[in-house]
């Protein structure tokens, strides 16, 4: 059940980077750089400080899910999903750019979305967190279970003298 559970999170969150990422990564890198033109910062608009919130929130379940306590599964889908992605963009960049134009969305303003997600991938962002993801399923304490500790307790009663 766990790692069930653990498959469904990984799911959720490969839609959350490729979806989220991707928009408010073309939300906010449609803004002007300050300084580069000896210009102040622009007027920040309410979508530019919704898509940050957006960042924020998927670095923290990034975080909560690297370092959480959370099925395997839940990190290894979404690592598989960006590094296979990488790697069809390393072989052939053009159909991985045409896998990002199919994408359905739900809410017409994640219509931007496969442009933000065509400028991650190029830049190697989710081949980074493909791999930040993907190492700690190498690791065997996370593919264990959690010790049960009725079964200690059970032992200490055991050995109670009135017991006999």
């Amino acid at each position: 059940m766990r790692h069930f559970l653990g498959l469904l999170v990984g799911l959720m969150m490969a839609a959350v980077l490729l979806l989220g990422g991707g928009w408010a990564a073309v939300t906010t890198l449609g803004r002007p750089l300050p300084g580069a033109t000896g210009q102040s910062l622009p007027d920040s608009t309410t979508q530019t400080w919704i898509a940050l919130g957006v960042m924020v929130v998927i670095g923290l379940l990034l975080g909560l899910l690297i370092a959480g306590r959370v099925s395997p599964l839940a990190g290894f889908v979404p690592s598989m999903v960006l590094l296979a992605w990488t790697v069809i963009y390393v072989l052939d960049a053009s159909r991985a750019m045409s896998i990002a134009a199919e994408v359905p969305t739900i809410h017409a303003s994640l219509d931007t979305a496969p442009v933000g997600m065509g400028v991650l991938l190029s830049s190697g962002v989710y081949a980074m967190l493909g791999v930040a993801l993907f190492v700690p399923v190498l690791m065997p304490s996370r593919w264990a279970g959690r010790a049960r500790s009725s079964d200690d307790e059970y032992e200490e009663e055991s050995g109670d003298p009135a017991y006999y």
